[in-house]
């Protein structure tokens, strides 16, 4: 089959050419597969187009998550560094409230009169008015006083300390405070903005914890050097505070301090924070210690059998300082505990009432 095509050069010339249908077949063939080179071309342009959008936008995905994962491993280090601070910070504070609400408690009990009754003779030669005792021999008091009576309070020499605070110049108009408000920071916003503010909200929060840490650190250091944790947890109640007959010549005498009896060798712990002033023979206390602590007071630690610390040396609340013993004028094993304000003995009995008893303290 021929198809026939004018063909005009010019108008006086005209031509017939003829075409067989095997050539506009070739001709469709050949267009159809420029169409479809054409049509993959494009394609391959709009994919490669599309590819490198998504290319880009996977990429700022990538940034993004790279970003808020970076943000949220700071956050939880913060977290990670605030929780163990927080939970430090309530444990000194409830420890305060504690011996706050005991102190007020003593104070309110301080017109009780606190005269030890002096025990009876003993029966018969062989009985001893009390098991383990010991100590200087004082001459008894006519009253026990305000020194054996009164609620324990910190050496007045303490006091111009806390004058010349008082005295500091400050002022300012009284505003509530201000808070660190976590939960809004994460309410609005992308995760980004939402994860800044959370980050700012803590670093808030660090910043209000430091605060609260200096001023929890000034009292709390204060509490550590009150003396009136138990000496000897092991130890039970012996002689206490007071007037009493005395061990060794049957004379009526004053007991200085109160006597926690134990076997030789147990344990002996700082009452307190404090600095040692004295370790060594000491009259009739034998090898004592003495610890002066910053609110003024002094620890004194008698008849022991060791000494593990030496003059000049800082103690901590609840340090091993020694063993108890019975040397010095001494009946048997026991410690004998003092508390001394401003140069006098006074009832330790206050001062251990202040602090919880240990679990394994005997009575």
């Amino acid at each position: 089959m021929a198809f026939v095509i004018w063909s005009r050069r010019t108008m006086s010339h005209q031509r017939v050419r003829f075409v067989e249908a095997r050539t506009v077949r070739t001709m469709v063939i050949i267009a159809v597969i420029a169409m479809i080179l054409a049509a993959l071309a494009l394609g391959i342009a709009i994919g490669a187009a599309m590819g490198n959008t998504h290319a880009t936008e996977e990429k700022a995905q990538a940034e993004r998550r790279s970003y808020e994962i970076d943000e949220l491993g700071k956050i939880s280090a913060t977290l990670t560094h605030l929780e163990p601070r927080v939970g430090q910070l309530v444990t000194q504070v409830n420890e305060l409230q504690d011996f706050e609400a005991q102190l007020k408690a003593s104070r309110r009990a301080a017109d009780r009169p606190d005269i030890h009754l002096v025990p009876p003779l003993p029966d018969n030669d062989d009985e001893s008015p009390l098991d383990s005792a010991g100590g200087p021999y004082l001459p008894p008091r006519r009253s026990p006083g305000s020194a054996a009576a009164s609620p324990p309070r910190p050496a007045s020499r303490s006091a111009p300390a806390s004058a010349a605070a008082a005295t500091d110049a400050e002022g300012g108009p009284a505003l509530p405070a201000r808070l660190c408000d976590a939960q809004r920071a994460t309410q609005t916003g992308s995760a980004p903005q939402r994860l800044r503010r959370t980050q700012n909200a803590l670093d808030c929060l660090d910043s209000t914890l430091n605060k609260l840490d200096n001023a929890v650190l000034a009292h709390y250091a204060s509490y550590m050097a009150f003396p009136g944790r138990q000496p000897a947890p092991a130890a039970r109640f012996g002689s206490p505070f007071g007037n009493r007959i005395d061990p060794f010549n049957q004379h009526l005498s004053f007991h200085p301090g109160m006597d926690l009896v134990a076997p030789t060798g147990t344990p002996i712990y700082a009452s307190a924070g404090g600095r040692v002033i004295q370790a060594g023979p000491h009259g009739g206390y034998g090898n004592a210690i003495d610890i002066q602590h910053s609110t003024g007071m002094v620890t004194r630690y008698g008849h022991t059998s060791k000494i593990f610390v030496k003059p000049g040396d800082l103690v901590m609340p609840g340090q091993k300082i020694g063993e108890i013993g019975s040397t010095g004028r001494s009946t048997g094993p026991h410690l004998h505990f003092e508390v001394i304000v401003d140069g006098t003995q006074v009832n330790p009995k206050h001062y251990l009432a202040l602090f919880k008893p240990t679990p394994n303290a005997a009575s």
